[in-house]
């Protein structure tokens, strides 16, 4: 296998294409954190309620 020729530009993003990575990664990271809360506050939900009885297996 050849290494890649040095003077070769590599492919580069346009400003667009590069906003439209950025707002991606910015939707995601948000979807995230959201997520967490999320399942944080389920688990606080599930730390103060009252335990629930355990029924026997029939």
């Amino acid at each position: 296998m050849t290494a890649p020729d040095p003077d070769r530009k590599r492919p580069t993003l346009t400003d667009r294409a590069r906003a439209e990575k950025e707002a991606r990664a910015a939707r995601e990271a948000e979807a995230l954190r959201a997520n967490l809360r999320k399942r944080k506050d389920q688990a606080r939900a599930r730390a103060e309620a009252p335990p629930q009885p355990e029924e026997p297996p029939a």
